[in-house]
């Protein structure tokens, strides 16, 4: 088996995201998204809410990735994380990338003492991962809504 580590990633991790970008139908099965610019990348990175990890093969190339940002609460728990994204490379599925991924945001979370972590699976397979990392149901949500607008129009 081809070993892998797991990083997460910096301010100086732009191009990471970049080469993510270029092959992120084979991570997702989605169409790429265009990349950050360099300015953005950077400042995704830098900011402390938002956890990005990655697989990385011997040679420094993605081979999955893990995106999670941390939540401020009103009430309860003063602190929660929203695991957003997981995708491993399609040649690197059910060789462990993926559970070492989760492992990683699990173990930011103890250092961060934060004890509240929630994902939404859209797919049978998806569910199956997270309830084989110890996730389980809590409420089904019907409908997720969301609005786009110009700019500057809120």
């Amino acid at each position: 088996m081809t070993s892998f580590t797991v990083r997460r990633l910096g301010p100086d991790d732009g191009a990471a995201l970049e080469r993510l970008a270029q092959d992120e139908t084979d991570f997702t099965d989605e169409l790429p998204s265009p990349p950050l610019t360099p300015d953005a990348a950077r400042a995704y990175l830098s900011d402390p809410g938002v956890w990005h990890w990655h697989a990385e093969d011997a040679g420094g190339d993605p081979v999955g990735f893990l995106m999670a940002y941390v939540h401020r609460r009103r009430h309860g728990e003063p602190l929660d994380v929203m695991f957003e994204e997981i995708g491993v490379r399609r040649s690197w599925r059910r060789r462990g990338v993926g559970r070492a991924l989760v492992d990683a945001l699990h173990a930011q979370m103890r250092t961060q003492g934060i004890g509240s972590v929630w994902v939404a699976a859209d797919n049978d397979g998806a569910r199956a991962f997270y309830e084989a990392c110890g996730y389980e149901l809590d409420e089904l949500q019907g409908v997720i809504l969301s609005r786009a607008g110009d700019k500057g129009a809120y």
